[in-house]
C-alpha cells in the first residue's frame, strides 16, 4: 500500500471546493440581473409566462418568451440560449404576491426554498476536517523527531551543539588570534595532543580533560575556541550554556546526556560551552525557591558526565565565561577544568598586535603610529580596538579621504569613548565659561600632581552627555600606591575646586566626578585599607545573594566618616593649588574658550615641563638601555670570538675596604 501523505488532505478539499463552486445545470444560457422595477415592466408587458420566487435568497426570476429576446437582449436565440432569464432582487414575498394579483398575471408562478446540501455538509464537517488536519500535521513531525538534527516534538531533549569538523569551512586560527600569547599556547597545547597524543603518553602524560577560558568581555575567549575549531583535525563541538536551559522539565539533562554521546561516538573531539554561566552557577545560591530547579539537574548531569563512573576518554571540554565567581565548586575542580585559562586585558605590545591583525584590511597612510594609537587606548579590549579600526574607516570614508589616517583614528577613539560629537548643542557664554573653567581645572591640578595620569588633551565640545572632557593617558600599573590613588582623586575634584573658586557657585557638571571619586574613596576604606581608622582592613564579600553587610552598623559609621575625611582633604588640595596658580589656570582656560581644544603641548607652554617622568618614559628608557647593554654584550662576546681584544675594558676588580680582613681559606678551598 502507498504511504499516506498529507498531501492527499489538501487536495481533496480543494476538489470538493472547486465541484461546489462551479456546479450548476450544465445550460449556457444568458441570464441578465435587471432592477424590481424593470421586472414589474417586463411581467406588465407580458414577457414571460413563468417566473420563479425563490424565498431562501430573495430573488425572482423569469424565463424571457422568444419574440420578445430582441426587445430585453438585444439579440436573437442563436445568441441567448434555450432559455434566457431575467433576475431581480425583490423586497419581499408578500409585495411580489400583491403585484402579481393587481397586474392580473396569467402566468405560472412557482415558489421556491433552495438549499446547498454541499454547502451544509461542509460547514458541518469543516471542524473535523480542520482537527483532523491539525492531528494529522503534529504526528508527522513527531514521527520525524528520531533525528539527531530534527526539530520535532520527540526531539526537544537532543542536543543543539553545532558540529564542525574537518574542512567545514571554519577558516579561523592561531594567526587570527593577536595579544594573547599565554593562553594560546595553553590551548594550542590541547590541539597539539589531539594531533599527536603519542607525543605526551610516551612520557606518561595526560591532557587536561577540561580548560576554562576566564577574562572580560571582549578579550577573545570565544575567538580563541573559534581558532581551536579551525586548528583541530577532530570534531568540534560548540553550544551554548543557555541552549541547555529549556521550560520542559528534564531537557537539560538530556540534552547534556545526548551531547556527550554524540561526543564519544566522534572521539577524539572537543566540546565548547560558551557562557557557561547560564547554567554552572553554583547550587543554593539560586534565589528561585522550590526544590526541583531545572538548572540544578542540569548542572549535575553535567557534573557527572564531566568526571563521573562513565568513560570519557578523548573528549575535551573547552568553557568561556566572564563571571567565574558565580560558578560551581564542584564545576572547577580538578578533573573536571583542570585548568583556568585567564584571558586579560591586553597590554601596550599585545594591543599593537591587535591592531596590526584589525587593519589588515584597511588603506593606511604610509606614517601612521601603530604605537601611538595603542598608547593611547589603555583598557581596550580586543573587540573594542576591532570597533576603534572600523570607526576610523566609516570616519574616513565620510571625510571621502583616500587612506585612513591618524586623525580618523583619534577621532574614533574619541567616538567610543565619549559618544557622538553635538556640534548642534547651543551654550551661553556663561555656560561655555564654566565648562571652560572646569576642565582647565581638571588640566591643570592634574599636570602638577607627580602620579596624576599624563594629559594628552582638553575639549569643552560636548560628546554624548558630557558638555566637556579632558582626555588622559592612563599608566598601566601592575599595583598601585595610596599616593597614587590620592593624586587621582585630588584631580578628578579640580573640575569642582575650579567651579568654586573662580565662579562663586558649583554645578551638575561634577557629577560623573563624584561618582568616580565616591567609588573609588569606599575601595580605599573598605576594601584595601588605605584608611588610618580602619587600617589592614577589608570587608570585601563575593557571596553572591548576601543581603547582609560584613560588618557592623558602627564600623560602617566609621567608613562613612574615613571616606568624607578622606574627599575633603584632597579637595582643600586642589583648591589650594589652583589658588597657588590662577594665573596660569586663567590662561589656560581663555585659551580653552578660544580653540575650544587644547593639547598637552599648549598645557606645558603655560605651565612648563613636568619635572617627573611618567611610568611609560621609564619603561622606554629601561628597554632602550637593555637593548643596549644586551647589544654591547654581544659585540664583545663576537671580538672575543674572532681573537680581538675587546674595545672597551673590562670592569675593574672592586677592592676590599682597608679595615676588612681577607677570608682564611685552606688549601683545599683554594684549590677548589
Amino acid at each position: 500500500m502507498p504511504r499516506f501523505n498529507l498531501n492527499w488532505l489538501y487536495i481533496a478539499i480543494i476538489a470538493g471546493l472547486a465541484f461546489m463552486l462551479f456546479q450548476g445545470n450544465g445550460e449556457s444560457s444568458i441570464n441578465k440581473t435587471v432592477s424590481y422595477t424593470q421586472f414589474k415592466e417586463y411581467v406588465t408587458k407580458g414577457y414571460t409566462q413563468d417566473i420563479t420566487v425563490n424565498k431562501t435568497d430573495g430573488t425572482a426570476r423569469m424565463v424571457i418568451l422568444p419574440q420578445y429576446l430582441r426587445d430585453v437582449f438585444k439579440a436573437g436565440s442563436e445568441r441567448t440560449g434555450k432559455h434566457p432569464t431575467v433576475t431581480t432582487n425583490y423586497p419581499s414575498a408578500d409585495k411580489v404576491e400583491d403585484f402579481l394579483s393587481a397586474s392580473q398575471y396569467k402566468g405560472n408562478v412557482k415558489y421556491e426554498e433552495t438549499h446547498n446540501y454541499w454547502l451544509s455538509l461542509l460547514g458541518s464537517l469543516l471542524p473535523i476536517i480542520l482537527l483532523i488536519a491539525v492531528w494529522l500535521f503534529f504526528m508527522r513531525r513527531m514521527g520525524s523527531g528520531g533525528g539527531n538534527n530534527s526539530t520535532g516534538i520527540f526531539s526537544v531533549g537532543k542536543s543543539k551543539a553545532r558540529l564542525f569538523e574537518k574542512g567545514s569551512g571554519l577558516h579561523v586560527t592561531f594567526k587570527d588570534v593577536a595579544g594573547q600569547e599565554g593562553p594560546k599556547q595553553e590551548v594550542q597545547e590541547i590541539v597539539d595532543f589531539l594531533k599527536n597524543p603519542k607525543k605526551y603518553t610516551d612520557l606518561g602524560g595526560k591532557i587536561p580533560k577540561g580548560a576554562l577560558l576566564v577574562g572580560p568581555p571582549g578579550t577573545g575567549k570565544t575567538l580563541l575556541a573559534k581558532a581551536v575549531a579551525g586548528e583541530a583535525d577532530v570534531p568540534f563541538f560548540s553550544m551554548s550554556g543557555s541552549d541547555f536551559v529549556e521550560m520542559f522539565v528534564g531537557v537539560g539533562a538530556s540534552r547534556v546526556r545526548d551531547l556527550f554521546r554524540q561526543a564519544k561516538e566522534k572521539a577524539p573531539c572537543i566540546i565548547f560551552i560558551d557562557e557557561i554561566d547560564a547554567v554552572g552557577r553554583a547550587r543554593g545560591k539560586n534565589p528561585a525557591f522550590g526544590g526541583n530547579d531545572e538548572r540544578e539537574n542540569t548542572l549535575n548531569q553535567l557534573l557527572t558526565e564531566m568526571d563521573g563512573f562513565g568513560t570519557n576518554s578523548g573528549v575535551i571540554i573547552l568553557a568561556a565565561t566572564n563571571r567565574v565567581d558565580i560558578l560551581d565548586k564542584a564545576l572547577l575542580r580538578a578533573g573536571r577544568f583542570d585548568r583556568q585559562i585567564h584571558v586579560d586585558l591586553p597590554d601596550l605590545p599585545e594591543r599593537v598586535a591587535i591592531f596590526k591583525v584589525h587593519m589588515r584590511p584597511l588603506k593606511l597612510d604610509k606614517d601612521l603610529d601603530i604605537e601611538l594609537l595603542a598608547r593611547q587606548t589603555p583598557g581596550f579590549s580586543g573587540a573594542d580596538i576591532a570597533n576603534v579600526c572600523n570607526e576610523a574607516a566609516l570616519i574616513a570614508a565620510r571625510h571621502n579621504s583616500s587612506s585612513v589616517g591618524r586623525q580618523d583614528f583619534l577621532d574614533a577613539v574619541d567616538r567610543i569613548i565619549g559618544g557622538l560629537e553635538k556640534k548642534t548643542k547651543v551654550m551661553t557664554e556663561d555656560e561655555k565659561r564654566t565648562i571652560a573653567l572646569h576642565e582647565a581645572g581638571h588640566a591643570s591640578v592634574s599636570w602638577l600632581l607627580q602620579y596624576a595620569n599624563p594629559l594628552v588633551k582638553v575639549t569643552i565640545v560636548p560628546r554624548g552627555q558630557a558638555l566637556g572632557a579632558a582626555w588622559y593617558l592612563p599608566e598601566e600599573r601592575n599595583i598601585t600606591t595610596k599616593e597614587q590613588m590620592l593624586d587621582e582623586i585630588c584631580a578628578t575634584l579640580g573640575g569642582r575646586a575650579a567651579e568654586e573658586l573662580f565662579t562663586g557657585h558649583i554645578s551638575s557638571g561634577a557629577l560623573n566626578d563624584l561618582e568616580v571619586v565616591t567609588k573609588r574613596s569606599y575601595g580605599m576604606v573598605a576594601y584595601m585599607g588605605m584608611s588610618d581608622e580602619l587600617s589592614n582592613l577589608c570587608y570585601y564579600n563575593n557571596q553572591e545573594y548576601n543581603f547582609t553587610k560584613p560588618y557592623s552598623e558602627k564600623t560602617a559609621e566609621k567608613i562613612d566618616e574615613e571616606v568624607k575625611r578622606l574627599i575633603n582633604e584632597q579637595y582643600e588640595r586642589a583648591k589650594s593649588i589652583l589658588r597657588e596658580n590662577a594665573d596660569k589656570h586663567a590662561r589656560l582656560a581663555a585659551i580653552l574658550i578660544d580653540r575650544e581644544v587644547i593639547y598637552a603641548e599648549d598645557v606645558e607652554k603655560i605651565f612648563g615641563k613636568r619635572p617627573w617622568k611618567s611610568r611609560t618614559e621609564v619603561l622606554l628608557e629601561e628597554e632602550a638601555a637593555s637593548k643596549e647593554k644586551e647589544e654591547a654584550r654581544r659585540r664583545a662576546e663576537a671580538e672575543r670570538m674572532a681573537g680581538v681584544a675587546p674595545t672597551t675594558p673590562p670592569p675593574p676588580i672592586p677592592e676590599l675596604p682597608a679595615e676588612a680582613e681577607a677570608p682564611e681559606t685552606n688549601d683545599k678551598e683554594e684549590k677548589a
